[in-house]
């Protein structure tokens, strides 16, 4: 702290918060009105902590994955593989302060993994991990500061076509499976077919999940339990399945290889991302194609709203038929 004479009077420049802190400048003309504001600068620090410089978070950025896991990832299920995500994206970001992290340093490192080949989808997706790691710390009370990532926007990803297979295609794939080595990939693609289950909810099915002419989808991508009616012949098929190749409960072993191989051997060509997500595509599509309902489709394939299910709405006999008949050309030829 400091009071020195100048040519207008008796000058205060002071840091009465230490180092780091908020710096007041001000001139008084007497030296007694200069040591009094002084003063009372010292007690406002001294009493209120809104006058305390910011204190340092040493964390690593490391520390708070292990955080936001420990007290709220380990419980969703997804949990572990976000986990495993931010941990990579941290080490390749040279694990930061956690109070030095800024959004320029995540726009550096995505603009490196973009060139590195890595997709805009993916890219949003780990945007998307690490702003909602944050926001659930601000919640738990676990970081004070404001979210680093809040006002970076995604990338605008143009929608790719949902690719379904005809009915010829279902023909040759089949074919395909069924001379596969693995006892389990035709199955778990019929179920898929049959239900629009993801591929990871057929495969780890359990003997309990099956009965009365209903599987029960409960380990949900969105966490919620939904069950979807099935044919008398497949629950047959199933349980007897079962009951030769289950294991501890399960029904199946895993047998996504196989079923790539499958694809493979049926001369399939399926879009990036796409390999065995085509079932549940082709599954939604003919249910729309074959007159089905968008909200009943939508409480089938478990989404949360109704907005993801609509990118099938378009394969409905009825979609906006009304355009035939309600354009003004329509209606002028019709007068």
């Amino acid at each position: 702290m400091a009071i020195t004479k100048s040519n207008g009077g008796w000058l205060v420049d002071v840091q009465p918060g230490g180092r780091g802190g908020k710096r007041f400048r001000k001139t008084f003309k007497t030296q007694a009105e200069a040591k009094a504001y002084e003063a009372w600068l010292t007690t406002q620090v001294n009493q209120d902590a809104k006058w305390q410089p910011e204190r340092r978070d040493t964390r690593r950025l490391s520390s708070l994955v292990e955080l936001w896991f420990t007290h709220h990832g380990s419980g969703l299920s997804a949990g572990h593989d976000m986990h495993r995500r931010l941990k990579a994206m941290v080490e390749a970001m040279g694990d930061p302060v956690a109070d030095r992290f800024k959004v320029e340093m995540f726009a550096t490192y995505r603009t490196a993994r973009m060139e590195a080949g890595i997709t805009a989808s993916n890219m949003n997706r780990e945007h998307a991990y690490l702003r909602a790691m944050f926001n659930e710390l601000v919640r738990l009370g676990h970081w004070t500061k404001d979210n680093p990532l809040a006002n970076l926007r995604q990338f605008r990803v143009q929608q790719t076509e949902l690719s379904y297979l005809t009915d010829a295609q279902i023909a040759l794939l089949l074919a395909a499976l069924k001379s596969s080595r693995n006892p389990h990939v035709l199955l778990i693609s019929k179920i898929c077919l049959s239900t629009g289950a993801r591929w990871s909810e057929a495969e780890e099915l359990r003997e309990s999940q099956v009965r009365n002419g209903l599987i029960e989808y409960a380990r949900t991508k969105s966490g919620k339990t939904r069950a979807v009616p099935i044919s008398d012949e497949l629950e047959r098929e199933i349980l007897e399945h079962a009951k030769v190749h289950g294991s501890i409960g399960r029904i199946f072993g895993y047998a996504i290889s196989a079923f790539r191989e499958g694809v493979e051997r049926a001369g399939l060509e399926l879009p990036d991302g796409q390999m065995t997500h085509v079932l549940r595509h082709t599954f939604a599509s003919h249910f729309m194609m074959n007159g089905g309902n968008i909200l009943t489709l939508q409480r089938i394939l478990g989404h949360a709203n109704v907005t993801m299910t609509m990118r099938y709405s378009h394969l409905s006999p009825e979609h906006l038929q009304e355009a035939k008949a309600l354009n003004p050309l329509a209606r002028l030829t019709l007068g």
